[in-house]
């Protein structure tokens, strides 16, 4: 997927705040070497009608995956305080056993398929997509065995389905994935009973002058209930006692990546968290994380190398004040982190310098590295210095 205007984050240099058009001038601005007044890639006029099929999982573990609908009462919704408190929608991926298990999981509905397709332009039909083809099976029976859990955090604007093939890799690995949507802060997310929620926080923070750190700290609570949910003492899921308590990490893309310091930052449970090349809304304490391990990964380009056009990351680098690394992957591009690759190939959107196979790779090594050895204790010496596999990546060390 292309990169487009960051929206309410032009002026700070933020997170992508929508997504990208197949228009000329924003394709222009994501392929290398292009400028706003270079022709800008073919994209297909004709939507393909087979679906894709995301990567397949590296690990040994069968997938099943469950839809948890959630809301707390306890809170106004910042978007929309006439609301029945704040929704969200999660969706678990988590290590199955082999036999038994239901139909393969859908990737998304068919409305909030259709809406992220009206944004990414007319070659990219909203039903192809819906039918995306996932490698889990619905309600299946979990694997015996205690796990880490992993919550996982979107891009603005995006819905949690796009970061999946993450999601499935990490559990076919060994871990309870939780994918949250946020009320209001999507192009569409679907509720029980047919109704949809569109992206009312898009236009706050385009047209309101509403800071993105309201995201960020009400994703934080959003993060807190479900954990709350999942892992207390009446959990919403009847498989949780597979969750260890004492193993949670939490990843995000674009401000969902910012989000998960701010997350960490209010929330103790929360052992370790991966930011996805998203600018951080908000200062971290005087006491950092506590010691806690934090992984800032993102684009090798003016915008997240060591002195960017992002401070953020220089600030936020400095705060940490546990084990921590600032990695860049050359090529790559805002939506790399996510399903982008695997949906802009197949749609013939225009492609960033680094292919699909690389970016799928690259991301789900990195982030399963991390996780492995912050969760699980594992020695994972790729996370201390480059490494001839893997010749895209880059650690930065300001």
């Amino acid at each position: 997927m292309t990169r487009i205007t960051r929206a309410a984050a032009a002026a700070v240099l933020a997170c992508s705040l929508a997504l990208p058009t197949a228009g000329a001038a924003t394709a222009a601005s994501s392929v290398p070497g292009a400028t706003a007044g270079s022709p800008a890639p073919a994209v297909s006029s004709v939507p393909s009608a087979r679906a894709a099929v995301l990567p397949a999982p590296t690990g040994p573990y069968a997938i099943g995956s469950t839809v948890l609908p959630l809301v707390d009462r306890s809170r106004t919704d910042p978007w929309v305080p006439t609301a029945d408190g704040r929704a969200l929608m999660v969706t678990l991926h988590y290590p199955a056993a082999r036999s038994g298990g239901g139909r393969i999981a859908p990737y998304a509905t068919r409305e909030e398929a259709r809406l992220l397709a009206a944004q990414l332009g007319p070659g990219v039909s909203g039903d192809v997509l819906a039918r995306t083809r996932t490698h889990s099976r619905t309600d299946a029976r979990p694997a015996p065995g205690r796990r880490p859990l992993v919550l996982l955090s979107p891009g603005f604007g995006v819905s949690r389905w796009t970061l999946t093939h993450l999601a499935e890799d990490l559990a076919s690995r060994g871990y309870v994935v939780a994918s949250v949507d946020h009320a209001y802060e999507s192009y569409g997310i679907s509720l029980p009973g047919g109704r949809t929620l569109t992206c009312v926080a898009c236009t706050a923070l385009d047209e309101g002058g509403v800071h993105g750190s309201v995201v960020t700290s009400t994703r934080a609570a959003d993060m807190r209930y479900v954990l709350d949910r999942l892992t207390g003492a009446r959990p919403a899921w009847k498989y949780a006692d597979v969750i260890d308590r004492s193993r949670i990490g939490m990843a995000g893309h674009s401000i969902g990546g910012a989000s998960a310091a701010t997350a960490m930052a209010a929330d103790r449970r929360i052992d370790a968290g991966i930011d996805m090349d998203g600018a951080f809304w908000e200062e971290l304490p005087a006491e950092g994380l506590r010691g806690r391990p934090f992984m800032m990964l993102g684009t090798h380009d003016e915008m997240h190398l060591p002195g960017g056009t992002d401070t953020t990351w220089d600030r936020t680098w400095s705060a940490l004040d546990g084990w921590k690394r600032w990695i860049t992957v050359a090529g790559s591009e805002h939506f790399t982190f996510s399903d982008g690759p695997v949906i802009a190939r197949h749609f013939g959107l225009p492609q960033p310098e680094l292919p699909t196979e690389r970016a799928v790779a690259v991301t789900r090594t990195y982030v399963a590295a991390f996780f492995d050895r912050h969760l699980l204790g594992l020695p994972r010496p790729l996370l201390d210095a480059p490494s001839p596999e893997n010749p895209e990546v880059h650690f930065q060390h300001p």
